[in-house]
Formats: structure tokens, C-alpha cells, sequence
């Protein structure tokens, strides 16, 4: 069994606290939140992605197309 770093954790909680508050702000209708919080999504997935940390099945794809079309 492997053991997620500390790295990894917190990369974890804060994509998943960073795609809570993305799907608020879209639901609220405030486009500027919701710029800022794709934008911090798809930084938190290129940090992953620079330390070799596999997200595979972090970012829901409604969540992933949103911060895309919106960032």
C-alpha cells in the first residue's frame, strides 16, 4: 500500500477545498470568483503535474471544463 506524502495531501485537500468553492461561486453567478478559483484549480493540477504527482480522478471533469472555460 503507498502512503501519500504530506506534499500530496495537502495538494489533495486544497484542489478539492479549491473545487468546492469554485462550484459556489458558479452557482452564486459571480464570474469573477469563479475566474479567480479556475485559476487556482488549474495552478494547483500544474504544480501536481511538475512534481510527478498523478490527480488522476481528483478533478471531476465538470469541474476540470469549468476552470478551463472560465480561467
Amino acid at each position: 500500500m503507498k502512503t501519500m506524502s504530506a506534499f500530496t495531501a495537502v495538494l489533495r485537500e486544497e484542489m478539492e477545498t479549491t473545487q468546492r468553492s469554485l462550484e459556489a461561486a458558479q452557482q452564486a453567478g459571480l464570474p469573477f470568483e469563479v475566474h479567480l478559483h479556475s485559476a487556482r484549480l488549474l495552478d494547483l493540477l500544474d504544480r501536481a503535474e511538475r512534481n510527478s504527482v498523478d490527480t488522476t480522478g481528483w478533478v471531476p471533469e465538470a469541474s476540470l471544463s469549468m476552470a478551463v472555460d472560465y480561467a
